[in-house]
């Protein structure tokens, strides 16, 4: 029960702080510059500059077909924390009035999309979403067997085609680098910049790799029992034991050291982790 309260509380400040962040980039940059974002943020600001309706009624009428998406495609409880969410967001831009921090064209476009990206952030590390988006990238993307981040630079396209179109070609490039900030903050909150990655290496020293990475290294490692298939003379065993490991980036290249010095023929495949639960995921403080 106490780890739930806990987690509900985290969760809740992680949402204010994103409601906070996305709300500053709107107010004190975006809005009072007539500058644009991307995905229903983007819709949202397009149609405000265009029509001048209410910014923070468009906020919630946009997205409420993206959450009822989700209420139908992932979850009730999901769907009613982005509702109080995006509810949350209209709210605040609504009431709470900022100064314009600069008029800078640049610098809007940056600290705009800095401050919208960390709030969008902020949002999904709460377990919740400020654009209904992602909904929708997830949605088409389980559809039609393509990736989330395929429907979203899609969507957005669009979304800056209009805008060159409607308002002009300076509109569209500035809103593209405000995109491009805003996605870059966003997965820096999401997967952290200490980003993980999963390393499959395949060696007749196998044992001695095995204890260069638990005991030099200080991560963990996972043993599997494997066979060889590619091979130029018979052998009479065929086994082999494969390495799985997760290490962060920085790390990468002294891994590649440790092993070049163990077996410069080993086999090594690299790939980017989303995410990493449990295990020792985190280097182990060596004595």
């Amino acid at each position: 029960m106490k780890g739930k309260i806990r987690q509900i509380f985290r969760d809740f400040v992680l949402v204010i702080a994103g409601i906070t962040s996305a709300s500053i980039g709107l107010k004190a940059f975006l809005l009072p510059n007539l500058f644009l974002d991307g995905g229903v943020t983007g819709v949202s600001l397009l149609i405000n500059r265009l029509g001048g309706i209410n910014i923070s009624l468009l906020i919630m009428l946009i997205n409420l077909p993206f959450i009822l998406l989700a209420y139908k495609q992932i979850s009730k409880y999901f769907a009613l924390k982005s509702f109080i969410t995006i509810m949350g967001l209209a709210i605040v831009v609504h009431f709470v009035n900022l100064p314009i921090v600069t008029h800078d064209k640049l610098l809007i476009a940056i600290f705009g999309g800095l401050f919208l990206g960390l709030g969008i952030g902020f949002s999904v590390r709460g377990g919740t979403v400020i654009d209904g988006t992602e909904v929708l990238a997830i949605y088409l993307s389980k559809k039609f067997r393509t990736t989330i981040g395929t429907v979203i630079l899609i969507f957005n396209i669009i979304l800056f085609s209009i805008a060159a179109i409607l308002i002009d070609l300076e509109v569209a490039m500035y809103s593209i680098l405000t995109y491009i900030t805003a996605s870059k903050a966003a997965d820096y909150i999401i997967h952290g910049i200490e980003e993980y990655i999963g390393i499959t290496i395949v060696s007749e020293k196998s044992d001695a790799i095995r204890k260069a990475i638990t005991e030099e290294m200080g991560y963990g490692a996972t043993i599997y029992r494997g066979k060889r298939g590619y091979q130029k003379a018979k052998r009479e065993n065929n086994d082999i034991d494969i390495i799985h490991t997760v290490i962060t980036r920085l790390e990468v290249n002294k891994l590649h050291s440790v092993i070049h010095d163990i077996d410069e023929k080993a086999f090594i495949i690299e790939y980017t982790i989303n995410d990493a639960r449990g295990g020792i995921i985190r280097k182990k403080k060596l004595h």
